[in-house]
């Protein structure tokens, strides 16, 4: 397929009431699309939004006490309806009937609706087909997406600007509207249940201020050594904050060697999603590297000091929020999944994180 003419990049249909936007995941990647799905919203008070996630991510944008359509609340503040796919499962068992029975009913449902316009801020094959099969008449998406396959199902090719993720997302919502958008602040879901149990749990344990650590990371060459994030959770402790350890499926031995370097200064915890943004909320810093947890804690506002690696902070680091970012200058830029620790982020200390952690809070004091 061909690119449209330039003028089609800047012009925006007509009277948008339903707008599909595609972004499965991953966590990280989500909260980088919140702010131009909000610009989007602000934009467009009026128009129902549906946006298709992962089943896994869908509790960034639906608590699950709350149903997945309908008017929104603050517990769904920002889509009109949450369309849930589990695509690793679909491409698993693509021979079993079943499979292909739960396919038809989600392009039913993506269809129903009736949306005028779609985004994939995805740019991945699998996003960009979703897009197209929701037979929606105008599909927007990167000129340059992150597989090229994926320029073949778009009417409509935007040569993506900016440093940042947010920042290119950002210019693609401005194609849709055909004018500079402002990049706001994001409005995550909220449990009233989730905050009153994460309330009571941390005045029931005395817990005041804490850091919250995360040591967990996508791929082995992003991850910093766990026995360092004990040693900055000793030190931190020692300061007056309790140093709490976030890990999710499957880390839990991380985390424990985390607590076991802290001599028992920190305490892993284990959350579904909702909960830990109830968590996240009312850190008083964030400690930990390229992942979800970080940009979740970015997105809220908390204070990050972000240990970075093979990753490019410029386009992936924490937006908007105080921190300060370490990166070794020898670290290389890629996005290749190495198993082991890349040697860049090894040379970052434990104690340079806690200067930069101290140095983060006196100035969030100031």
């Amino acid at each position: 397929m061909q690119s449209p003419p330039a003028s089609e990049h800047l012009s925006a249909p007509s009277g948008i009431r339903r707008l599909l936007i595609v972004r499965l995941g991953s966590m990280g990647d989500i909260l980088h699309a919140l702010p131009a799905v909000s610009a989007l919203r602000i934009a467009l008070p009026a128009a129902a939004i549906g946006w298709v996630v992962e089943e896994r991510w869908a509790e960034l944008l639906c608590t699950l006490s709350e149903p997945r359509s309908g008017p929104r609340s603050l517990r769904r503040p920002l889509v009109d309806q949450v369309h849930a796919v589990d695509t690793k499962k679909w491409r698993s068992s693509l021979l079993s009937p079943q499979t292909w029975e739960r396919i038809g009913a989600t392009l039913s449902e993506l269809r129903a609706p009736k949306y005028d316009v779609a985004v994939d801020l995805q740019g991945a094959a699998r996003s960009a087909m979703l897009a197209r099969l929701s037979k929606v008449p105008v599909v927007y998406g990167a000129m340059q997406p992150r597989e090229n396959i994926a320029s073949m199902f778009y009417s409509r090719q935007v040569m993506a600007r900016g440093a940042h993720v947010v920042e290119q997302n950002i210019s693609l919502a401005e194609a849709v509207l055909g004018k500079s958008l402002e990049i706001p602040a994001v409005e995550l879901p909220c449990d009233d249940r989730a905050e009153t149990q994460c309330d009571d749990w941390l005045k029931r344990d005395g817990i005041t201020d804490f850091v919250l650590l995360n040591p967990g990371a996508g791929w082995g060459a992003k991850q910093w050594p766990a026995e360092r994030y004990g040693l900055v959770a000793k030190q931190l402790a020692a300061d007056g904050l309790k140093p709490l350890v976030n890990f999710g499926p499957g880390e839990e031995e991380l985390a424990q060697a985390v607590e076991a370097a802290s001599a028992g200064a920190a305490e892993a915890v284990g959350c579904t999603l909702t909960e830990l943004i109830s968590l996240t909320r009312r850190a008083r810093l964030f400690v930990g590297g390229d992942t979800g947890p970080m940009h979740l804690a970015a997105a809220l506002g908390i204070p990050v000091v972000a240990v970075f690696g093979p990753t490019d902070p410029a386009r992936n680091g924490p937006f908007v929020a105080p921190s300060i970012v370490l990166r070794n200058p020898v670290s290389p830029t890629t996005h290749k999944r190495r198993a082991r620790p890349d040697p860049g982020l090894l040379e970052i200390s434990a104690d340079q994180v806690v200067a930069a952690a101290r140095e983060l809070l006196r100035r969030c004091r100031g």
